[in-house]
Formats: C-alpha cells, structure tokens, sequence
C-alpha cells in the first residue's frame, strides 16, 4: 500500500522534503512511529495530521492512496 505525505512548515525543513510517498503503514499511529525513527526531531514537535484534508484526533486507518499532511503547530489571527 502506498500513501502520500505532504509535510509543511518545520516538518518540511526536519524531513528536508515536502511531499514523497511511503509504504508499509496501516493507520496513522504507524505512521508516527515510522516517521519518528525517521527523523527524530519529530518526537519532541507538536503537530497535527491531516488525512485527505480532515484533519484527524487519534488513530485512523489508512488507505492505499490517501494523503496524509503533517501540519506544524500554527496560529489564527
């Protein structure tokens, strides 16, 4: 199965890419552990996950060809 990473902001600067694709993750709490073996400065970063545009609170599963965003912490104005 293979799914779509878009990563933003300081995400982006820690991965050194923006959006690449990944395999080998079933739900959304492999993926953070997959991610966090990765690229450790990630452990210690609050971000959200979005998966196709929603973004979403707890384990989700995922499917072939969704696409996940890593989205750092922001602020409204």
């Amino acid at each position: 199965m293979k799914i779509n990473l878009l990563a933003f902001g300081q995400i982006a600067e820690i991965t050194g890419k923006s959006a690449w694709k990944i395999t080998g993750v079933k739900d959304t709490n492999s993926l953070i552990e997959n991610l966090e073996i990765q690229f450790p400065d990630l452990v210690k970063m609050n971000y959200s996950i979005a998966v196709n545009k929603k973004i979403i609170q707890g384990n989700t599963i995922i499917n072939t060809e969704d696409t996940i965003a890593l989205l750092p912490p922001f602020s409204g104005g």
